[in-house]
């Protein structure tokens, strides 16, 4: 049997604002109209961000879309959700976002196996002149597949 997973949304930005330096996969707590709002793919993860309060670890910002044949069961769209991490993982993060400079973002949310999961990223944040040298290299691969593309005409 296959391991089946279906991204819902993706976090582009958090690759051009940060260096990855780890990632995690947690399970994401959810009520029962926002399940079905997340399998029909109406998610957002853009303005997101992850923090742990009393070793608990919540996801801020992220958006799920209230579900049209939902009416009072409805929740909040932006209401925090919880992140569900084993406790050592929870210590060992909260150790590392000690340190200067790092943080924890969301990188895609996906359904695994029926479950809704999140895979969040430790990340060190880019400086103006690390975003500039990736987008000078993406420019410089681009430029070099249309070399290839038009030598091979």
């Amino acid at each position: 049997m296959a391991h089946e997973s279906r991204l819902i949304a993706n976090n582009k930005k958090a690759f051009h604002d940060y260096f990855i330096e780890d990632k995690y996969e947690a399970g994401i707590v959810l009520h029962g109209t926002e399940v079905k709002s997340l399998r029909m793919g109406k998610c957002s993860i853009k303005e997101a961000f992850v923090h742990i309060d009393n070793g608990e670890v919540f996801v801020y910002g992220m958006h799920i879309s209230p579900y049209e044949k939902g009416n009072i069961f409805n929740k909040d769209p932006m209401r925090p959700k919880k992140l569900l991490l084993h406790r050592a993982q929870i210590m060992k993060l909260k150790g590392q976002i000690s340190e200067q400079g790092y943080t924890l973002v969301p990188l895609q949310v996906y359904i695994k196996e029926g479950l809704a999961k999140m895979e969040i990223g430790l990340a060190k944040g880019k400086k103006l002149y690390d975003k500039r040298q990736d987008i000078a290299k993406k420019d410089q691969r681009r430029e070099h597949e249309r070399e290839f593309k038009i030598k091979n005409l």
